[in-house]
């Protein structure tokens, strides 16, 4: 069935309350319009207040709380307690980015489509980033990506398309065989720390932190890091010269229009299943 064309799913008929948020979800508002959804909001402008009770459907930003307390409201600033989410009723299905112990609820962060999709802003801002911010061009120079996860991946992809000499660490046989079909350098994470070459610019895209003997090997570098909880120890990257950059929430700030939309075509996937 064409969703677009099934009316039984629009108007009406599937009233989307979106809660929170930044950017990205005003322009998934708007997708979600354009498809034919009632949609309305609380707590992502100032003035908004949407009806829990009257939703079908319950979208929640990315991250759906950065306190564990309220929902993320980054435009609007107000405090919503997550606790209102108890309040919907029973049928009512709920969507977020990020865990959460209620019934009814999905995490789209956990999904592969929307993580493929939205690895591919993560890896486009870093790219831009590092042009505006380095002297020199990403063509032949050095670059170590870290990690081979769905991040790591299509930056490896777009980096080769700029011909640079790249690098990219990975842990597992089948990473070490794409990246040999690739025609792609490639070494043991765990073995950063022993690499005979000197990098330019450092991609690091794993939840793990780099100890002083892999700051040693990668001293005098740029280090963008793109992960949540991985990175430099403390005090390494002053120790070694590194420029360390923290990248956080990129498709926010570089593509929300593309994130937004990202966002609302997943939805849209969820509420078709």
């Amino acid at each position: 069935m064409n969703y677009i064309s099934a009316s039984f799913f629009v108007g009406d008929y599937m009233k989307i309350l979106v809660i929170g948020g930044d950017r990205r979800m005003l322009y998934a508002c708007r997708k979600l319009k354009s498809y034919g959804f009632f949609v309305d909001t609380l707590g992502l402008t100032q003035n908004d207040n949407g009806d829990i009770l009257d939703a079908d459907v319950i979208l929640l930003p990315v991250p759906v709380t950065r306190d564990g307390v309220n929902i993320n409201c980054t435009i609007s600033e107000k405090e919503i307690p997550l606790d209102i989410l108890n309040s919907s009723r029973k049928s009512t299905r709920i969507f977020g980015g990020g865990k959460l112990d209620l019934n009814n609820y999905t995490d789209y962060l956990s999904l592969d489509g929307y993580a493929l999709k939205n690895a591919v802003l993560t890896a486009e801002g870093a790219i831009a980033h590092t042009i505006d911010n380095t002297d020199f061009s990403l063509w032949k120079s050095r670059v170590l990506v870290i990690g081979y996860g769905r991040v790591g991946k299509i930056l490896t992809d777009r980096l080769l398309g700029f011909k640079t000499n790249l690098t990219v660490s990975a842990r597992n046989e089948r990473d070490f065989a794409l990246l040999e079909a690739s025609g792609v350098n490639h070494i043991q994470t765990s073995e950063i720390k022993d690499a005979n070459s000197s990098f330019d610019i450092i991609f690091n895209t794993v939840d793990i932190k780099q100890d002083k003997a892999v700051g040693k090997a990668l001293a005098n570098s740029s280090f963008i890091d793109l992960s949540s909880r991985g990175g430099l120890e403390d005090g390494i990257a002053e120790k070694y010269g590194i420029h360390y950059t923290k990248l956080p929430s990129i498709p926010a700030k570089c593509a929300p229009v593309t994130a937004g939309e990202i966002i609302a075509e997943t939805v849209i996937e969820l509420i078709k299943a």
